[in-house]
């Protein structure tokens, strides 16, 4: 679960995801909160969205909270789709392990 827009911990939460399904796990992002902001981080440091597309690439995938969306009067994106609240119930109870950064 990624809940923060800044953009070092952004890139090094999809980094691991991405080095998570390289060492033959499955990984899952849930953006929540400022976490939805993800894909719009524009950092000279952190490609954030380089890095999420590297993540997808990989076999990850990426969920965004529809109601974080909305409150930001987004839409979820081909990168990042529309999810919910029963999303993120749905991946937390399948998963072994969720690990939160924000």
């Amino acid at each position: 679960m990624i809940s923060t827009n800044e953009p070092e911990l952004a890139w090094n939460a999809l980094r691991y995801g991405a080095k998570a399904i390289e060492s033959g796990h499955s990984a899952k992002a849930f953006l929540l909160g400022r976490g939805v902001e993800c894909e719009e981080i524009d950092d000279g440091k952190f490609d954030v969205r380089r890095m999420m597309n590297d993540f997808v690439e990989k076999g990850g995938v990426v969920l965004a909270c529809g109601t974080c969306l909305k409150i930001r009067k987004k839409g979820g994106t081909e990168l990042c789709p529309l999810s919910s609240m029963q999303d993120l119930v749905d991946l937390t109870a399948d998963s072994d392990r969720i690990l939160t950064f924000g």
